[in-house]
């Protein structure tokens, strides 16, 4: 079979084919078995994409309550947050009962747009009882804090 003929039956095929949505109508298969695209089906691929949100270097967090006055303590530290939405952020503190008195957390500022930024988050303790431990001990875990988000 020469080109001209087999470009001939080419287009002859191609154009049977693209008149056919979605299927393939010929009685012979070209000379060699090539693959056939079926003319006018296209198939949508979706997804749904869930909501993201990443704390970087969350090994390295951590609040380290400094003494403002006698039993008033309180500490900072930046949170550098990933996302894929806008969120508010809030938090709450849960003493571990090593120190008593009474704990609050904050977050500023507590909305971050996608795809992220850095907020500060902070823990102060007032009317602390320094009884509750004896004096000189270090790094003494006495309260733990949840992040918490909501899109807005």
């Amino acid at each position: 079979m020469s080109k001209k003929s087999l470009f001939a039956v080419v287009v002859v095929v191609s154009l049977a084919a693209a008149a056919q949505g979605g299927e393939i109508k010929i009685h012979e298969w070209p000379c060699v078995f090539i693959p056939q695209e079926i003319c006018g089906l296209e198939i949508p691929v979706v997804m749904d994409v869930g909501y993201w949100v990443h704390v970087k270097d969350q090994d390295k967090l951590k609040i380290k309550l400094q003494q403002k006055s006698i039993h008033e303590y309180e500490g900072c530290t930046d949170m550098v947050v990933e996302t894929n939405f806008n969120l508010s952020m809030s938090c709450t503190i849960t003493p571990t009962g090593a120190v008593g008195g009474k704990y609050s957390c904050s977050v500023n500022p507590p909305d971050i747009d996608a795809p992220g930024g850095t907020t500060t988050l902070c823990a102060k303790l007032k009317s602390a009882n320094l009884g509750d431990q004896p004096g000189g001990k270090k790094n003494v875990k006495v309260a733990t804090i949840k992040i918490w988000v909501v899109p807005r």
